[in-house]
């Protein structure tokens, strides 16, 4: 008898612990659900287009253009004629090998692509004769396609994920596109929008047999944000124009809103050149041209000295400061003696008496080197008034990166005192001993961008807003989140000052910028050049300079131009940002004999020379 409720009782503790582990692992245990997902069900990723790109009248700057990507299942492969597949694709039999050898190395389940970037009209082609390659298919990319050529270092460009994209960021999978420079990187996910999913039942045989589950677990995709740009694609094309066979950059904002205009970085590139199949061999070509450089953007990452239009900053901190009036006078005598006996030569006449307007517009070296020296020797030590007008520059947005929103950029460099300790120590220098500062020589840098971001917050009387690309990201307008940022020096200070600048256009060094019937305020500058050749501080051309804004009472402009190697202020920079305010504010041009000059000029031969010039030693 109790043998029998024994045996009952084992056989049905074994069915339980059997019914237990079977229900464990076909509900609670996800490991074999996913094994059996895997085999059983192909996931496939779906790309929404890329956001359009417009510019600030609506015109059109980026589209998209269909795309194929051959993609390849080693486990759903059987024998086929690789020669055939590798003429339809239009590449070797022997990249075809290659790539499928990487598949099998990366996934026998997983797809790899085989062949990039096939065009519609392969993909038509491809489509009659899949079922000659099992293991394949075509899967639907977006490519970028650029309606005008220029702005190629605004837009940017996208490519291929890599490695280092992969470990920052797991969204991406090998062979998916991501923004590399410009608007297409700084908004990547605004433009990307997100990318849905697809799963698709297989058989044992891994053939497809139809959509999973009647698309119930289907993702779709999330489009994605088109984007407005600030720039006026008509300024931008015609300040290429300008800058055609010339190196510079010429930036230009809107003083009210902070945006940007125009940035024109020369030379520069066709951004079609990045796109498609041949991006990568026409990527190298750009990299590798190291002279005229047209992957650099001048206009962003080009530290210069800023030069004479300097002095316009350095009068507002005197003002400030009251180290001087309006009514201050300096004697020039065609330049003055400074430190270590140096002369600092000057245009005025022997014997002038400059007052702050005047010496604006002459642009007297010797007014802002004594202007400056009352800068610096109004504190108790030099480093004290170094500091104080080192702050005020800081205010101007000299010295650090503005925060604009592209990813790429150079800071600048406004020297501090400790900068000076470290050269001469703490008691080896004074004024004159950094008196270059006074003309924007020396040791200070400033970038294209930099000087157009002061000329629009002295055009403003006082403040601006952080310069910026974008308009609108979507529906949502950028400007209603930037505020203003006020500089340290009051309002009253800048008239003097604009009306000085104002007369560089109207007598002074800047008459080849007047237009008609239009105001504008400038300031030229020819900017020393120097470089190191066998260990020797050479002296090169100079470089030609030029800020405005224009009209004067009601500023919608704000410019600054640099051509490196370009002589002088007023021989190229001053004209070239005359006919830039002019085309924006007018649409037009009436001057064309400026215009053929300047749209025909060359700097070419001048780049050509062999370095050579006045040396200079390094400790001088």
């Amino acid at each position: 008898m109790i043998r029998k409720y024994l045996l009952v009782f084992f056989t049905l503790c074994s069915a339980i612990l059997f019914l237990s582990r079977l229900f464990y692992l076909q509900i609670i245990d996800p490991a074999y659900k996913s094994l059996s997902d895997n085999n059983a069900i192909l996931e496939r990723s779906v790309y929404p287009e890329r956001g359009l790109i417009y510019d600030r009248k609506g015109t059109l700057l980026v589209a998209n253009q269909p795309a194929y990507d051959l993609m390849y299942i080693p486990e759903n492969s059987k024998a086929f004629d690789t020669t055939a597949l590798a003429q339809l694709c239009g590449v070797l039999p022997e990249r075809i090998h290659s790539q499928i050898k990487k598949s099998k190395r990366y996934s026998y389940k997983l797809p790899s692509v085989i062949v990039r970037q096939l065009s519609k009209e392969t993909h038509a082609a491809f489509q009659e004769k899949i079922w000659q390659f099992p293991g394949f298919y075509l899967q639907k990319r977006s490519l970028r396609d650029y309606k005008v050529e220029a702005a190629s270092n605004v837009l940017g460009y996208i490519s291929e994920v890599n490695r280092n994209d992969l470990l920052k960021n797991d969204y991406y999978a090998l062979g998916e596109l991501i923004g590399r420079q410009g608007i297409e990187k700084q908004y990547e996910t605004s433009l990307r929008g997100e990318k849905g999913k697809e799963f698709f039942q297989k058989d044992r045989f891994n053939k497809i047999l139809g959509p999973y589950e009647n698309k119930s677990f289907d993702i779709a995709a999330k489009p994605p944000d088109d984007i407005t740009l600030t720039l006026d694609i008509e300024l931008q094309s015609y300040g290429e124009q300008l800058l055609q066979n010339k190196r510079g950059g010429i930036v230009a904002i809107e003083p009210q809103t902070g945006e940007i205009l125009a940035l024109v970085s020369a030379p520069n590139y066709n951004p079609n050149l990045l796109v498609g199949r041949n991006r990568s061999s026409n990527y190298r070509k750009l990299a590798q041209d190291t002279l005229a450089k047209p992957l650099f953007d001048r206009g962003l990452q080009a530290q210069y000295a800023p030069g004479s239009p300097f002095k316009t900053l350095n009068a507002l901190i005197a003002l400030q400061e009251g180290t001087i009036t309006t009514k201050t006078k300096f004697k020039c005598n065609q330049g003055h003696y400074y430190a270590r006996g140096q002369f600092m030569k000057c245009h005025c006449r022997r014997g002038t008496q400059n007052r702050l307007i005047p010496g604006i517009y002459k642009s007297c070296n010797t007014y802002f080197a004594q202007t400056y020296r009352s800068i610096i020797e109004a504190g108790e030590t030099p480093a004290d008034g170094l500091t104080r007008w080192k702050k005020h520059l800081n205010s101007f947005g000299l010295g650090n990166y503005l925060g604009y929103d592209l990813p790429i950029g150079k800071p600048g460099f406004i020297p501090d005192s400790s900068y000076y300790h470290r050269w001469y120590g703490p008691k080896g220098w004074k004024a004159p001993t950094i008196i270059s500062n006074a003309i924007g020589q020396g040791e200070i840098l400033t970038t294209p961008i930099q000087m157009a971001n002061f000329t629009a917050a002295i055009a403003n009387r006082g403040y601006y807003i952080r310069p910026h690309f974008v308009k609108k990201i979507g529906d949502s307008v950028v400007l209603d989140q930037l505020p203003k940022n006020q500089t340290t020096i009051s309002k009253e200070h800048f008239d003097p000052v604009i009306e000085g600048m104002e007369l560089v256009v109207e007598k002074g060094t800047a008459r080849t910028a007047r237009i008609k019937d239009i105001s504008v305020c400038g300031k030229t500058g020819t900017v020393e050049n120097f470089t190191l050749i066998d260990g020797v501080k050479t002296q090169l051309t100079d470089h030609s300079m030029f800020i405005a804004f224009a009209p004067k009472e009601d500023p919608k402009i704000a410019i600054a131009v640099f051509i490196e190697n370009g002589y002088w202020g007023a021989r190229w920079a001053a004209p070239i940002a005359s006919l830039m305010i002019e085309k924006y504010l007018t649409g037009t041009v009436k001057r064309s004999w400026w215009e053929n000059r300047m749209l025909n000029g060359s700097l070419e031969e001048e780049y050509l020379k062999p370095l050579s010039g006045k040396p200079f030693t390094i400790n001088e």
